[in-house]
């Protein structure tokens, strides 16, 4: 995301990369040269990345080829995603695992607060790499590993009454809402499926009481029947553009 020789022709003013201005680097056919083989991509921890409207985000991405002549080196990791948003991180540095594989890897930071992220550019992502071998062998794929670039999510949830008589109802409510990179605000994120879960005291296990959905506003709200004392919460799994959430808990005393 930010400056680097390779890609300053397409800087903005501010010296930041616009994902949804630019063109992402037109695809080459996937080939190589030889045996050389990329054998596994991680993007993150779980090939998810996060990010808010405030906070930078690091993306490291790892990678993992082989040639019976051992991997000499790679080239910077080409991060491209929908409506032409794409990163290139930083020259990745390797490290030999084997004689005839090599892990290399390389990070890009992105920064919500100057990097103009756009809406539309959240979803799958893909890592295009380059890798060259000792005996002049190499291989390219543009596709050689994917990873979800997601906007992050918030849910809260307040029970209530507190305390509550046994067999009386229970109300949960709350909200669930997403960043939004261009207001770099938080906005409702409505029609989406929320679980009501439920933790007895001294338990250990979470439950799902029922599935609601959210309104147009974000406002999340589900009833239960009161029977033992115990944490009340919503849980969002999250979409390929969004990140899943989980509110804190709210402890319920039923009398």
């Amino acid at each position: 995301m930010r400056i680097r020789a390779s890609v300053a022709a397409v800087t903005v003013a501010s010296g930041a990369l616009a994902l949804s201005a630019l063109a992402a680097p037109a695809a080459m056919a996937d080939g190589g040269d030889g045996d050389t083989a990329i054998t596994k991509v991680v993007v993150g921890s779980f090939n998810k990345v996060e990010v808010g409207t405030y906070y930078d985000k690091t993306i490291s991405v790892s990678v993992t080829a082989s040639d019976d002549s051992g991997i000499k080196s790679m080239d910077e990791f080409v991060l491209t995603g929908p409506n032409g948003g794409f990163l290139m991180t930083s020259q990745p540095t390797c490290t030999a695992v084997s004689a005839t594989t090599s892990t290399c890897k390389a990070s890009v930071t992105v920064d919500p607060k100057v990097d103009y992220l756009m809406n539309n550019t959240a979803g799958t992502w893909y890592v295009g790499v380059w890798a060259d071998a000792n005996d002049g062998n190499y291989s390219w794929k543009d596709k050689a590993g994917s990873f979800l670039f997601q906007r992050s999510s918030k849910v809260t949830s307040n029970a209530s009454p507190e305390p509550v008589a046994k067999g009386k109802t229970i109300t949960v409510t709350g909200s669930l809402t997403r960043a939004n990179w261009e207001t770099l605000k938080y906005g409702a994120y409505g029609s989406q499926y929320v679980k009501l879960q439920y933790l007895k005291k001294g338990a250990s296990t979470w439950t799902t009481l029922k599935t609601v959905t959210s309104s147009s506003t974000g406002y999340v709200k589900a009833t239960t029947t009161a029977t033992y004392d115990g944490y009340y919460r919503f849980s969002f799994a999250g979409t390929t553009t969004t990140a899943a959430a989980r509110s804190i808990s709210d402890f319920v005393d039923v009398q």
